[in-house]
């Protein structure tokens, strides 16, 4: 990211672009920066290993992941422990009436959305009742989850985005991305807990609703392909069939292979 805005710098400098293109490269890349970037956040830490342990990793890299997930979702910051629990009674109720977000059970995607927001803030601040069995072994740093979810850290780092969008955007017109940076985390989970139960195609027979978005999932790192993670939830490489791909699997086999991580068995 740093590396394309210096580059972008430097041919401005040299009067190859113009300042409104710089401005226009700057925003495009802080864009898709904090979009894959609160997106591996999500897909790795949060739900590969919060929700499901699907690798393990030391105290010390957990609260390094634990930053590293506030910085990269800023304003939409999700706490692990709330989201893991979360998760896993999402796996246990698919497509029920206890299920925190379905389709079946929500006229429409804003009213998933409240459900799935009331559920979080009732497991985050224990007013929701959770059986013991989704709570086992859920990471936990309820220090840091309280400053990080706290409503003065969020209304800062807003603060923040509207600060880079005044200062490079081009034009009024791009401060419409705004919101999408401020709710990032919830956005990237409503794209697969609503369309990935009702559109796509499946590869696996299950008991629920999911499905795969795409045939090659460049959007969502991975999480498009919301029908194989159904069939096997603990597998770290939710690409399955010929033809798909995981860009979050090669991380996490580096991240691996460096000790950072230790992966689990495999389901099929």
């Amino acid at each position: 990211m740093f590396g394309c805005c210096y580059f972008a710098h430097f041919l401005f400098r040299k009067g190859f672009i113009s300042k409104n293109v710089l401005s226009v490269i700057v925003i495009i890349i802080f864009f898709i920066a904090h979009w894959y970037l609160s997106l591996f956040s999500q897909t790795f830490f949060l739900h590969r290993y919060a929700a499901h342990k699907a690798f393990t990793m030391s105290p010390r890299w957990e609260k390094f992941f634990y930053i590293f997930t506030y910085i990269t979702q800023g304003s939409s910051y999700l706490s692990p422990r709330a989201y893991g629990i979360m998760h896993r009674v999402h796996h246990a109720y698919t497509d029920t009436d206890q299920d925190p977000h379905s389709p079946a059970f929500d006229k429409n995607l804003m009213a998933m959305m409240w459900r799935t927001k009331n559920v979080y803030s009732g497991i985050f601040y224990g007013t929701y009742p959770v059986e013991e069995r989704f709570s086992k072994n859920v990471p936990d740093w309820r220090s840091f989850d309280l400053l990080a979810g706290h409503w003065i850290s969020r209304v800062l780092w807003v603060l923040f985005y509207v600060w880079i969008y005044v200062t490079f955007a081009p034009s009024a017109w791009w401060y419409l991305l705004i919101p999408f940076h401020i709710v990032m985390g919830p956005l990237h989970g409503v794209i697969i807990n609503w369309f990935a139960h009702k559109y796509g195609h499946v590869n696996f027979e299950t008991d629920n609703t999911s499905k795969n978005l795409f045939k090659l999932d460049i959007l969502m790192f991975g999480e498009g392909y919301h029908n194989n993670h159904h069939k096997y939830p603990s597998r770290t490489n939710f690409a399955i069939k010929k033809g798909e791909l995981d860009l979050c699997y090669p991380i996490i086999t580096l991240l691996d292979k460096a000790g950072v991580i230790k992966t689990v068995k495999q389901e099929a």
